[in-house]
């Protein structure tokens, strides 16, 4: 038997189709949360660090290097970790299958800051020709601290709970620390030494997000982003109070 399927009634079907399927927010609009982060006030000096005690380290900067715990440039404030904090309410979100890498060159920790998902893989290497040792210390997962003698090794760790921030350390190298953001989605991001920051493909919606830095302590803004629009919120720091 042969049926007959006029292009009125294909039209009407696709229409039929079209009003049942639901598009996820997430995907349905999405706008950008971008900013820049600032230090108001005098910037404190930067310490040359001292590594002496492994010549490694110390071959690796002839020059001397700088810590990381304060880096100012131009009143603009580096290694700020900036997230959705409130406002997303019980969205899930697919965790990515692409590592986020933390790699050890100079006996220094890079980047210094970093985030991921809770779950995401951390690859973590030593790019240097000494003995490193990577000790989490995190309160809401489980801690490691496993020894990296070999150069060019790699080993892969992952945070099972959020937690803004955990630190890792090197016992070997008492000037060597990390701090990582684990969260339960993809909005966030780490200011770089401009302090601009910019976190991509958030669904419309008003947020509080939050900066945290490592000695300065938190900020907190709200914004507002709109179906594939953009928003701006920044941040001021000012010395730590003694």
């Amino acid at each position: 038997m042969r049926v007959s399927i006029t292009l009125s009634a294909v039209v009407a079907l696709a229409a039929a189709l079209a009003m049942d399927v639901t598009v996820p927010a997430q995907v349905q609009a999405a706008g950008t949360i971008s900013g820049t982060v600032s230090f108001t006030g005098d910037a404190p000096a930067r310490r040359t660090l001292k590594m002496a005690a492994d010549p490694a380290c110390d071959a690796a900067n002839p020059s001397g290097r700088l810590g990381e715990v304060m880096v100012v440039k131009d009143g603009k404030l580096a290694n700020v970790f900036v997230y959705i904090k409130e406002g997303l309410g019980d969205q899930a979100f697919e965790t990515p299958k692409a590592p986020v890498v933390l790699d050890q060159v100079g006996c220094m920790y890079t980047p210094r800051v970093i985030g991921a998902q809770v779950g995401q893989t951390i690859e973590i290497r030593n790019s240097d020709a000494t003995l490193h040792n990577v000790h989490s210390l995190p309160k809401n997962s489980k801690q490691f601290n496993q020894a990296m003698p070999i150069k060019d090794s790699k080993i892969k760790k992952k945070f099972t709970a959020a937690e803004v921030m955990i630190r890792i350390k090197c016992d070997v190298h008492p000037w060597m620390a990390a701090y990582v953001g684990v969260l339960e989605h993809p909005f966030f991001a780490v200011s770089s030494e401009d302090g601009s920051f910019s976190i991509a493909n958030v669904p419309a919606g008003t947020y509080t997000v939050e900066a945290w830095h490592e000695r300065l302590g938190v900020k907190s803004g709200s914004v507002t982003v709109a179906d594939d629009g953009s928003a701006t919120v920044d941040f001021s720091f000012a010395p730590a109070a003694n």
